[in-house]
């Protein structure tokens, strides 16, 4: 094109753009220019000054252009193609993920259906270790821990509940049959003495059963506070020892006590405690046995008192549940020779109460409780 707009030459056909063609805005341009025809072919072309010859002539514009139709279409099927892949592979990806979740919390979900089948009648079913991975093997084990605890707690409670049924229907049991007895015909002024007598027995025993219980409810609640101050545990040994001289010579019983240790206690709890274990040791010694306690102190804050007596040896499937309410190794014989079963129960929890504990072995005919007291 000639500087005054005259086309000097052009192809058949040739269809270019006015930027392309206008000297002040597109000439020499590094960048390509991109238009449609009229019968919808794309282009791209560029223009440049060109030189013509004539004498005193402005450089003229040549445009060159080239069909992009090819081009178009290639890139046109390339993002399609790319869209789809793109789709298909975010599809893919989010069902791939969904299969590896659902294949990695298959283990979950087993355990979940055999946690879902455990009920109260099926504490002694246990979660299986074998199907699981290594990083769920610790976490199945303590669900197990925890079902045999709750086994344990519920099989205590359940003997609880009938031990302690039993325990207070036979009091209850005396008392109205004697007293229909009485009542069924008039009595004399004594003999309605000797009922009341009796009664008042079973009222006793009631009151203490009550009472014992109300104990170790506290225990469990952690209400118990001892009223601590400095005891000599020996001197305590002696005392009682004193309050059971008659019932130890009556049965031919010796009792023996040695050693020495402070602790600071509650005085009338410790007592107690100590108290019980050696009414059970009188209760279970034969005539003409012993009984010894010693008191040492072990030096690392605990002192020990342990009551040793001989006789029946223990079967070592009883002595883990010695100390439970109610529980006694014969259940065949007689509860009211017996006492009502809580001795044991509270003497531990007494001593727990202190920070302590109690501790039963029975082997060899001899039987030794233990009391480990912090100073």
């Amino acid at each position: 094109m000639a500087p005054a707009g005259q086309i000097l030459f052009a192809t058949s056909g040739a269809q270019f753009p006015q930027s392309l063609l206008n000297s002040r805005v597109r000439v020499d341009s590094a960048r390509p220019t991109v238009w449609t025809t009229e019968d919808n072919r794309p282009l791209r072309g560029v223009s440049a000054l060109a030189r013509t010859g004539i004498k005193d002539a402005q450089p003229g514009i040549v445009a060159v252009a080239t069909d992009i139709s090819h081009h178009e279409h290639f890139m046109s099927s390339f993002r399609m193609t790319l869209w789809s892949f793109v789709v298909l592979a975010a599809l893919l990806t989010g069902f791939l993920g969904w299969l590896a979740v659902r294949r990695g919390l298959a283990p979950l979900q087993a355990i979940r259906q055999e946690a879902a089948g455990i009920t109260a009648h099926r504490l002694h079913s246990r979660l299986s270790a074998d199907a699981v991975p290594v990083e769920l093997a610790d976490l199945v084990e303590a669900l197990n821990e925890m079902l045999a605890r709750l086994e344990d707690s519920f099989r205590r409670l359940s003997d609880f509940s009938s031990d302690i049924a039993h325990e207070l229907r036979t009091p209850v049991t005396n008392l109205l049959t004697q007293t229909q007895v009485t009542l069924s015909k008039a009595r004399t002024s004594n003999e309605y003495c000797d009922v009341l007598a009796s009664n008042a027995e079973e009222f006793e025993r009631l009151a203490r059963m009550i009472a014992d219980m109300l104990f170790l409810a506290k225990s469990d609640n952690d209400l118990v506070i001892p009223n601590k101050e400095p005891l000599n545990l020996i001197d305590e040994v002696k005392g009682l020892f004193e309050f059971y001289e008659a019932l130890a010579e009556e049965k031919s019983i010796v009792l023996t006590c040695s050693g020495s240790g402070f602790v600071s206690g509650d005085r009338l709890m410790l007592r107690r405690a100590i108290s019980n274990l050696l009414s059970n040791a009188l209760r279970h010694t034969p005539a003409g046995g012993r009984i010894v306690v010693r008191v040492d102190d072990t030096g690392d804050s605990v002192v020990k008192l342990s009551v040793e007596n001989a006789g029946e040896t223990i079967p070592l499937e009883h002595l883990p549940r010695l100390f439970d309410r109610f529980y006694r190794v014969d259940s065949s014989r007689q509860r009211l020779s017996e006492g009502s079963g809580l001795g044991l129960s509270i003497t531990r929890s007494i001593l727990r109460a202190h920070g302590g504990d109690a501790f039963i072995r029975s082997e060899g005919g001899m039987t030794v409780f233990e009391l480990k007291i912090p100073v």
